[in-house]
């Protein structure tokens, strides 16, 4: 096992844990939602809902169940008794102790909405996903990008030194597949596998429902169901469109993307980096741990989901647009290690049309930082 790597959101969390009763870590299986909640509150007792003894108990008997814990406890997959939100209201109104109880869930569609209605303002709500590269790799040199990418960031290859691509299908097996029966009747599984592998073959695309409905051969209510189950899981994300002063002109269709480019190397059969360096979506995958990277960022300090994407109908793009409110930070990304002047146009053309600032930053493949025709240059290994 590895040492234990430090999550950059454990400040926030900490911080939050003196100012509400209730923490409420959520985030895909296997994120290190448990291992966080274990190394920083190590004085409270720890039970699992995924034990079905404990899960029954809480079921049957909420009060008896949560009388065991008079001073708070770690509670993991919480939304497996939902309901036990309702009574955690109840103690935590009555003892205001802040930091009492730590929840655990990797379904937020279930987790929010009965958080919604029993613990609205007690609790803070700390999204994790995956290692990010400064988490992992920012003392390491001599990195392979495309051996990054393959691998993905998932924190169990890293603890327990697993092959990247067996990992995957296990997660994808055991629990991506297994979710997803528990919460609609999936009636035919391999169809639901091809799914998972058009919509990798689509990351960092425009997503067009019908098409791909069609080489499902399930119908555009199945498809949609299974995207929204899959993102309210954390496997994907649709980007919607920047609407701002671009009502007339945006393309209104979102952006698909996965959280995670290991996952996405898996589903597409890319087993090793050499594979990867000369994979036609080499750049898509390039561009979907620019995104995960961006995201991660931003539920690692709490702040809001502002990140788009622009395409006008006259075929211009920006992969992406983050709202700051008062400006528009607008990046573009690219997979090659050389910097061509054609990869700012489109930087150049927005500016020309917005009429709020537009902040002009290119991520890329190469290794330097620099700026150019007033355009911030970052390379792959300085996102954050």
């Amino acid at each position: 096992m590895l040492r234990m790597l430090r999550r950059t959101i454990e400040k926030k969390v900490i911080e939050f844990s003196k100012q509400y009763p209730v923490i409420t870590i959520t985030g895909p299986r296997q994120s290190g939602k448990t291992t966080l909640s274990k190394m920083l509150f190590k004085k409270h007792p720890y039970i699992s809902l995924e034990n079905i003894e404990n899960r029954d108990f809480a079921k049957n008997d909420p009060i008896g169940f949560l009388n065991n814990y008079p001073n708070g406890a770690i509670i993991d997959e919480i939304q497996r008794v939902p309901e036990l939100t309702s009574y955690i209201q109840t103690i935590v109104d009555e003892k205001d102790i802040a930091g009492m109880f730590i929840l655990t869930g990797s379904q937020q569609f279930e987790l929010m909405s009965n958080l919604t209605q029993s613990l609205a303002g007690r609790t803070a709500i700390i999204k994790l996903l995956p290692f990010s590269f400064r988490e992992i790799y920012q003392n390491k040199t001599s990195l392979d990008l495309n051996e990054i990418l393959r691998t993905g960031f998932y924190p169990r290859i890293f603890d327990k030194e697993l092959k990247p691509f067996n990992a995957m299908e296990f997660y994808v097996n055991t629990y991506i597949e297994r979710d997803l029966r528990q919460l609609i009747n999936v009636q035919d599984l391999s169809k639901f596998q091809i799914f998972l592998k058009l919509c990798a073959g689509r990351t960092g695309q425009i997503l067009n429902m019908n098409a791909l409905s069609n080489d499902c051969g399930v119908s555009n209510n199945t498809i949609n169901k299974w995207l929204s189950i899959l993102e309210t899981s954390y496997i994907i994300k649709r980007v919607q469109p920047f609407y701002k002063n671009f009502n007339k002109r945006i393309i209104k269709a979102p952006k698909l993307f996965f959280l995670d480019t290991g996952l996405v190397s898996y589903l597409l059969g890319i087993s090793s980096a050499k594979q990867l360096e000369f994979h036609p979506l080499r750049g898509a995958i390039f561009e979907t741990y620019v995104y995960s990277e961006l995201l991660k960022n931003n539920f690692n300090n709490s702040m809001p989901d502002n990140i788009y994407y622009f395409r006008d109908n006259k075929g211009k793009e920006i992969d992406f647009l983050l709202d700051m409110g008062l400006n528009i930070r607008a990046i573009e990304v690219k997979s090659s290690q050389t910097i061509s002047s054609s990869f700012f146009e489109n930087l150049k053309y927005l500016k020309k049309i917005s009429d709020i600032e537009v902040i002009a930053q290119l991520i890329y493949g190469g290794g330097k930082n620099h700026i150019r025709e007033n355009i911030k240059i970052t390379s792959w290994n300085n996102i954050s």
